[in-house]
């Protein structure tokens, strides 16, 4: 039997994947916020905020961001 997928809203990332990099997540999230009318110096403070931990502090915090727009999966 044949299935459709089912259709996901919004943006998926998976972690364990070439997405789950820290440099993908850190463009994406600048991605974002431009879109959203962050201007450049907000940008680059959360951006500072985003990488002044482990890898963890940088999934969290991206979450913390864009968890109503992005799922992320692990």
């Amino acid at each position: 039997m044949i299935v459709d997928k089912p259709k996901q809203n919004g943006i998926v990332i998976d972690l364990t994947g070439p997405q789950g990099n820290a440099y993908f997540l850190i463009g994406t999230a600048k991605k974002l916020w431009r879109q959203l009318g962050f201007s450049n110096e907000d940008i680059d403070s959360n951006v500072e905020r985003m990488t002044k931990g482990d890898y963890d502090n940088l999934v969290n915090y991206f979450d913390s961001e864009f968890g109503d727009y992005v799922t992320l999966y692990r």
